[in-house]
């Protein structure tokens, strides 16, 4: 077996210490312990809720406890199906987004109002897969 050149040793050390910072966010101080939990989640900025991904898509925090249950009531009213996910949008940044499977196996995304939960508008999900 062949021995690793010293030259690769002395990279390794840099590298562990390179991607503790990424995941442990770089310093961030979110506040939010189960982001660190995973290493995989990125700590949201302090406006409109969202960070951009490595890929520059934004990341959209889920909606939790009684925001969630509202919104998918809502979403599920306008459009009968089952709920893909729920979330605080970053594409509308104030808005609640539910994503809905309906029937005829179609998705919808639904836009709430978050203070009045009552449908704002609408996206056809195959339409956005489809690169439009």
């Amino acid at each position: 077996m062949r021995a690793m050149p010293r030259r690769a040793l002395a990279v390794v050390p840099s590298a562990v210490l390179m991607f503790a910072l990424v995941a442990c966010g770089g310093g961030s101080d979110s506040g939010d312990s189960a982001a660190g939990a995973s290493g995989t989640q990125a700590a949201a900025p302090a406006q409109g809720g969202a960070a951009e991904a490595g890929g520059g898509d934004p990341v959209e925090t889920p909606l939790t406890g009684e925001a969630k249950e509202k919104a998918e009531a809502a979403a599920l009213a306008a459009y009968p199906g089952t709920v893909v996910k729920s979330e605080e949008d970053a594409e509308n940044p104030g808005m609640y987004a539910v994503e809905v499977k309906k029937a005829d196996g179609s998705e919808v995304e639904v836009y709430l109002d978050p203070k009045t939960y009552k449908v704002v508008k609408t996206k056809d999900e195959a339409a956005d897969d489809d690169g439009s």
